[in-house]
C-alpha cells in the first residue's frame, strides 16, 4: 500500500529524517518509535505533504506522494491525527467532522448560492453521515457544544472521528494516548483495534507509550536522531540492545 524509498529531509544543516525505508502493506498495524526529537512527526508530515522531502520517494497505491499537494494527499486516502489536538475549537462538535466531508465534494459556489438539488441531497448526506460518526465514537450528546469545551479524551475521539470522515485508507495516529493515564490507554487500545475492523484501515502509530505499542503493533520501527536503528516485531524490539540504549541514554551491560 505505501512504498518508502530513501526518504531523507533536512531544515538546512540539520537532517530530521535520513535514508528512510518502508514498505506497509494494506491491513497492517504499524508502529513507529523512539526518543523525542528522533523525526516521528517529521515522517508524518512528509507523508501527508506538509513537508516536501530533500531526497527519496513516495509511493501510496502506486500515486507518487513527493510533490504532492497536502488535500490530493487526503483525497488518495490518507488522513492523519496531531501530537497536539488541532481542532476547529470554536465550531461545533458537529461542524467540525462535516467539515472534513468537504475534502471529496464536487460543489461550486454557484450550486451553493443556487442551492441546487444536487447541492442540498450532498448536504443532507453530509449531514447524515456526520451524526453516524458522531454516534459511533459516543459523541452525539456534545453535537451543539464547540469542540473546545469537551474533556481532552473527548477531543481526541473526535479528532479521530474527524479524520474518518475522509473517509481514508491509511490513518496515521500520532501519539493519541498522549496525556492519558493508565486507565485511559486501555481503552484506547480496544477503540483502535475496534476503528480498525470497523473502517477497514491500515494503521501507523506514533507512541511513546510501551505498553500501547507492545500491545497492538504487529511490527515497529525504531528512529534515533532521524535514522532507523531497528525493526522487527514487538517482543524483538523489546530486547535489542541499540533501542535501549537510544531510550536510556547510555550503553547498556549485556
Amino acid at each position: 500500500m505505501l512504498e518508502i524509498e530513501k526518504l531523507t529531509h533536512r531544515f538546512g544543516g540539520l537532517c530530521a529524517i535520513s535514508d528512510f525505508n518502508l514498505s506497509l502493506q494494506k491491513g497492517e498495524l504499524m508502529g513507529i518509535i523512539g526518543p523525542n526529537g528522533a523525526g516521528k512527526t517529521t515522517l508524518f508530515n512528509l507523508i501527508t505533504g506538509i513537508y516536501r522531502a530533500s531526497e527519496g520517494r513516495m509511493s501510496f497505491e502506486g500515486q507518487e506522494l513527493v510533490g504532492a499537494p497536502a488535500h490530493g494527499i487526503v483525497n488518495l486516502g490518507i488522513a492523519r491525527t496531531f501530537q497536539n489536538i488541532r481542532l476547529f475549537k470554536e465550531m461545533s462538535v458537529l461542524d467540525n467532522v462535516r467539515a472534513a466531508h468537504y475534502a471529496h465534494v464536487k460543489d461550486n459556489p454557484l450550486t451553493a448560492l443556487l442551492r441546487t438539488p444536487g447541492f442540498c441531497s450532498e448536504e443532507r448526506r453530509i449531514l447524515k453521515r456526520s451524526q453516524e460518526l458522531l454516534a459511533l465514537f459516543k459523541l452525539e450528546a456534545h453535537a451543539g457544544k464547540p469542540a473546545g469545551s469537551l474533556p481532552y479524551g473527548s477531543q481526541r475521539r473526535l479528532e479521530i472521528a474527524r479524520a474518518l470522515a475522509t473517509g481514508p485508507k491509511l490513518l496515521l495516529l500520532d501519539e493519541p494516548a498522549a496525556g492519558m493515564n493508565a486507565s485511559e490507554i486501555g481503552q484506547l487500545m480496544e477503540f483502535i483495534a475496534w476503528i480498525r475492523k470497523e473502517f477497514n484501515l491500515t494503521i501507523i502509530l506514533i507512541e511513546h507509550s510501551m505498553r500501547l505499542v507492545m500491545a497492538i503493533c504487529e511490527r515497529l520501527k525504531v528512529l534515533d536522531f532521524g535514522t532507523t536503528i531497528a525493526e522487527g516485531a514487538p517482543a524483538e524490539i523489546r530486547v535489542d540492545r541499540r533501542v535501549l540504549e537510544a531510550y536510556l541514554g547510555e550503553e547498556v551491560t549485556p
